[in-house]
């Protein structure tokens, strides 16, 4: 059903946009495409430039950030973390930002992998910031109020990097840092296609593995331990593996919040809390909910464009705050 419902919202993705584009059209883009690429129009160069690299590479991202969500939060084993608030995606576009500004000071230019090499770097560092400094000094392990008061505190610090480095680059690099922060899709490619899609689906694949593991979490850690699960290696693994996929995706799209929050919680209604069933459904629903929120960023204002972290945030917060108030975290 869902792979069905992410067919459909594709396809009204790839059609409608600030320039609509007839069935007609798509079918003699993909067969000129493949047999002579040169007698292309411009509206099928848009499709098949533009359009379709921009619905795939939605599709990755939202599975990353969906599934990322949906790892935390069976890591911490609470519904209201998600990659956002734990730093991983402030601290991906402190270091995409760090690179494009020390870039612009030393003359380096900005290549296909190196790019998100340092939006990992960054993440990195920031997810490992918030996980020591929320840990107990007496206990060593981390409590949820805590983690989310020390990710709080670390997001406003690299949001204040992220400020700093915008504040002292070149014009076209502040430009870009800018694009970080809103989050938007207009820079898809075949190339972020490609890098993105190498790191979800093998991020994906990884996290599968480790489903039954984050179940026998779930029950308590001691009773995890009971059942032979490595506790503090399944968290550096988990941690690993969320910080890889969300900072690839938010390198090429910038911050993008909310989706790792509101997906996994969604499915939990539908069909309970097994991370087997959760993590394979989240990469599908996070898939169609970022390819709706591309699809209204296009829309609202046509032809000009919404940043998509406007459209997933106006959502995302009124269910984050349902979901305190149902968790009694407001005192």
């Amino acid at each position: 059903m869902l792979l069905i419902l992410l067919v459909i919202i594709t396809f009204f993705s790839i059609r409608y946009g600030a320039v609509s584009i007839s069935l007609e059209e798509i079918f003699s883009s993909c067969r000129k495409f493949f047999t002579e690429p040169e007698s292309m129009d411009l509206t099928e160069r848009i499709f098949m430039e533009i359009r379709l690299p921009r619905a795939i590479l939605c599709i990755f991202v939202g599975a990353s950030l969906a599934v990322g969500g949906t790892l935390l939060q069976a890591l911490f084993r609470n519904p209201i973390v998600e990659p956002g608030l734990i730093g991983t995606s402030c601290g991906a576009a402190f270091g995409a930002a760090l690179y494009f500004a020390l870039g612009a000071t030393f003359g380096f230019s900005v290549g296909k992998w190196t790019l998100p090499l340092a939006a990992c770097l960054g993440a990195l560092l920031s997810t490992s910031l918030v996980f020591f400094l929320s840990q107990s000094r007496n206990s060593g392990k981390s409590s949820i109020v805590a983690l989310l008061l020390t990710g709080i505190a670390i997001n406003a610090l690299f949001l204040s990097g992220v400020g700093f480095l915008s504040y002292i680059a070149r014009d076209p690099q502040a430009r870009s840092i800018v694009f970080w922060n809103l989050g938007t899709l207009s820079g898809a490619n075949w190339t972020s296609v490609l890098i993105v899609g190498i790191s979800t689906v093998g991020t994906i694949l990884i996290s599968l593995r480790y489903a039954k593991h984050l179940n026998a979490l779930m029950i308590g850690e001691e009773e995890a331990q009971f059942l032979g699960v490595n506790i503090k290696s399944l968290k550096w693994k988990v941690l690993l593996i969320n910080v890889i996929m969300v900072a690839v995706a938010t390198a090429f799209v910038g911050v993008i919040s909310f989706v790792g929050l509101i997906v996994p919680h969604l499915l939990r209604i539908i069909n309970g809390s097994d991370n087997r069933f959760l993590i394979r459904n989240s990469a599908i629903l996070g898939g169609i909910l970022l390819c709706v929120a591309d699809l209204i960023s296009r829309m609202v204002l046509r032809p000009a464009e919404l940043p998509i972290g406007i459209v997933t945030s106006v959502v995302g917060v009124p269910i984050f705050i349902f979901l305190l108030q149902r968790k009694n975290y407001f005192f």
